[in-house]
């Protein structure tokens, strides 16, 4: 039998040689073998069908899971125009401010790409993400019973029950000083779809303080989306930390999407708590430095961001620290506001470097 390198079958299938070496190493290249250091695949071999999200059927349409502050599908259409997979050369996709991840999963849902990244600094979203990727059937165990314990009862006994679980979550992240916990994940997600308006928000010790919603009959254990969801994440690089960490991931094959937490656009909407640190403008000025590095290197860059002249047409913050990029404003519907009459139509950012 006559053999092949890993790069040699890499340039035959338009894949990455580190994608071969990986197909290898789960056995999916019949009589693929180790020699040394290097893999060595049968010349008649065939390139193995791939098994990650954007190959499932339509029955398992992909969603995020969590309902999330600041959430990209409403502008996910406008997103999608800068996707920059259809020529090849972007085979890799980064996230550094994952949040509800509705870009991430309408990309894994559309290509084949060799390698995806997505971080936060928010240590519980981060384990949420992981248990569902790895440990999915524990965690649709925990969501079933609590469904069972919430669901048939009266708006009082919710309550009681509502808080006791959130406190058990708020113990559970002081204890287990952000372990992976699948209990917790499992709590997060709980505590997500029973809340107030579907928030996440912590206070300055980082316990979740957000209220009970009023929903009556929420989806706590939505099984179908999250084994889909949990399909799409397994070869996904999943990290907790800060966004500067995925410098070493990207490179110029790379698709860079950020969606930091927004500047407040009124002295009422500084709606920024998701995690216990802050994100002020200091910190949007060293993100947009980091973008400049990372432009360098020949990535592909999309920032989203609000729009302050929303409220001061003279507030040019964005449009001198990202004065080297191009910047597009676009309608958004603002979501956050305790009164629903200021919710409507605002402007916000895009920002590319393409």
């Amino acid at each position: 039998m006559k053999y092949i390198s890993a790069k040699e079958a890499a340039d035959k299938w338009g894949i990455s040689q580190r994608r071969v070496s990986f197909l290898c190493a789960e056995n999916r290249i019949p009589d693929a073998q180790r020699v040394g250091n290097m893999w060595i695949i049968p010349e008649i071999a065939i390139k193995p069908v791939d098994g990650r999200c954007n190959k499932m059927s339509e029955e398992a349409f992909v969603k995020p899971f969590l309902k999330w502050a600041g959430g990209k599908g409403q502008l996910l259409t406008k997103i999608k125009a800068y996707y920059p997979f259809e020529e090849g050369k972007i085979t890799k996709y980064a996230e550094p401010f994952i949040g509800g991840g509705a870009v991430l999963f309408d990309i894994l849902s559309k290509y084949q790409l060799d390698e995806v990244y997505i971080s936060d600094i928010n240590a519980d979203l981060i384990n949420t993400y992981k248990a569902i990727r790895d440990n999915v059937d524990e965690v649709i165990s925990y969501l079933k019973s609590m469904e069972e314990m919430f669901l048939p009862f009266e708006i009082e006994v919710r309550k009681n029950y509502f808080y006791q679980q959130r406190d058990k979550f708020n113990r559970l992240k002081s204890e287990a000083h952000n372990n992976f916990d699948l209990e917790k994940a499992a709590l997060m997600i709980f505590l997500n779809k029973t809340c107030f308006n579907g928030l996440y928000r912590v206070n300055k010790k980082g316990l979740f303080n957000v209220p009970m919603g009023s929903y009556k009959k929420p989806t706590i254990c939505d099984e179908k989306n999250l084994r889909a969801v949990s399909e799409c994440l397994q070869n996904v690089i999943i990290v907790h930390g800060d966004y500067k960490q995925s410098d070493s991931f990207i490179d110029s094959n790379t698709f860079v999407y950020f969606d930091p937490p927004y500047r407040p656009i009124t002295d009422s909407a500084s709606f920024t708590a998701y995690t216990e640190y802050d994100f002020n403008d200091k910190e949007q000025i060293e993100l947009a430095e980091f973008v400049d590095k990372i432009n360098k290197k020949g990535a592909k860059i999309v920032i989203s961001n609000s729009d302050p002249k929303n409220i001061d047409e003279n507030d040019d913050f964005f449009d001198e620290i990202y004065s080297s990029h191009r910047i597009k404003r676009v309608d958004a519907t603002r979501m956050i506001n305790s009164n629903a009459k200021k919710r409507g139509k605002i402007k916000e950012l895009l920002i590319s470097n393409f």
